[in-house]
């Protein structure tokens, strides 16, 4: 039986794991830390938290693996200094806070054309987090690079709306399904894991079959 973190819980991509999550026999508690009150379930441990103050020594760090889903735009957060809090300093803090809690497991939602060289600085900061996530530690380390993301969001996202427009009736990508093709192993130009570093990476892209985000709770549960 699985105890899991989901980070990003209020999110989109958030909200259907952990529908998936609750909905599995294997999760026997769910810890969701956000800013704001989710609806109470059986399975839940919902922490407020300032993701500026983590609580270093709360007793709800001790899990079995992370699913991490938070992210925002640059228009949204404001400036580039505060999209890279949310989206780069934010996941490596969690990560590092419930490694350091025993976690042996964490899987990173992240983004196609994620590179720690890109010159497009939304590209960069994905790839930066993806690198850094890799000195963690963590035994399994798997990250997921949607594509498109279709569902209703609280928000309005111009450059999302425009790109399913261009696809031209192409299947959308829903909250529930995460577009992305196995791979086993290390790949892409991030290279193979240093030695004591994490010991198995997955790197799941876009260019695959549809799968419900249970998957995603199976990166961490197998």
């Amino acid at each position: 039986m699985t105890t899991l973190m989901l980070v990003g819980a209020t999110g989109l991509v958030g909200g259907a794991v952990l529908r998936q999550a609750q909905g599995d026999v294997r999760v026997t508690r769910i810890v969701a830390p956000t800013r704001r009150q989710l609806p109470p379930h059986p399975k839940l441990e919902n922490p407020l938290v300032d993701f500026e103050h983590l609580p270093a020594d709360a007793p709800w760090w001790a899990v079995d693996g992370v699913v991490c889903t938070l992210g925002t735009t640059i228009r949204k957060a404001g400036s580039q200094e505060a999209f890279r809090r949310v989206d780069h300093d934010y996941p490596l803090a969690v990560a590092r806070l419930a490694r350091q809690h025993g976690a042996r497991a964490f899987a990173l939602n992240s983004a196609t054309g994620a590179d720690p060289h890109s010159r497009f600085f939304y590209n960069r900061v994905k790839g930066e987090v993806e690198e850094a996530l890799r000195g963690v530690g963590f035994p399994s380390l798997s990250i997921v690079r949607p594509a498109l993301i279709g569902g209703d969001r609280d928000e309005f996202r111009p450059a999302e709306f425009v790109g399913h427009r261009q696809l031209n009736g192409s299947k959308r990508v829903r909250p529930s399904e995460i577009v992305r093709s196995e791979t086993s192993g290390p790949t892409s130009h991030l290279g193979p894991a240093p030695e004591g570093l994490s010991s198995r990476l997955a790197i799941i892209s876009s260019n695959g079959v549809c799968r419900s985000a249970e998957k995603v709770c199976n990166l961490i549960m197998n």
